[in-house]
């Protein structure tokens, strides 16, 4: 079994991801979603855990040929980025949204030094807006994005789009069609729903919560 695979499978046993067709999740941003990723969960499971970990030092080393810095993205890419750092014996630092209000302003936290190559991680990737503010914060202070790596990915072509345009590139370990497979094998959703759920894939920001019976 892939990796992808794999991975979508425990994220839907240790329910790290619901899939809910009839009563759709809603989103910080306000969209609704029969799908909703907490990947924060995994941390409570060690295997799991330990198999993304390895994952994503697996990813960077097959997709990066130099790397002198890890960066997490706060907040839920810190504890990632800062256990793929130790697994690789590289510095780690972490960006914020905004500069702190207080004390030295930082936004980035952590020691870094210009030109330095960095890869960014992240839990997931949705529209990749969180994730590209990251990467440019990163690159106005002079440092080199490799990339971005990355739990889970919906798949969305807003973010493909994004991350095209500003020319750097983003892996993830599992996403949103190894999701659907493993559902629908473990009857968490039905054939029948697939139309509708792949439709909100495509278009999530307008998607009416239309259900099938």
């Amino acid at each position: 079994m892939s990796a992808d695979i794999f991975l979508a499978e425990q994220l839907l046993d240790i329910k790290t991801i619901k899939v809910n067709v009839q009563q759709p999740y809603q989103w910080a941003s306000g969209w609704k979603s029969p799908v909703y990723c907490d990947n924060r969960k995994v941390l409570a499971h060690p295997k799991v855990r330990s198999f993304i970990v390895t994952e994503l030092c697996n990813t960077i080393k097959t997709k990066f040929v130099e790397v002198d810095l890890i960066a997490g993205v706060a907040t839920a890419g810190i504890p990632w980025g800062a256990l793929v750092a130790n697994e690789l014996n590289l510095p780690f630092c972490y960006v914020r949204p905004q500069p702190k209000s207080h004390g030295l302003n930082n936004q980035v936290e952590g020691d870094y030094a210009t030109n330095q190559k960095v890869v960014v991680i992240e839990d997931l990737i949705s529209t990749g807006k969180s994730s590209i503010k990251v990467i440019e914060v990163l690159q106005q202070l002079e440092l080199n994005v490799n990339g971005l790596v990355s739990i889970f990915n919906y798949g969305f072509v807003e973010a493909t789009e994004a991350f095209r345009v500003i020319d750097v590139p983003f892996f993830s370990i599992t996403n949103f069609n190894a999701l659907l497979q493993k559902a629908i094998e473990k009857n968490i959703i039905q054939e029948k729903d697939l139309a509708v759920i792949k439709d909100w894939q495509q278009n999530p920001a307008t998607w009416n919560t239309v259900v099938t019976k």
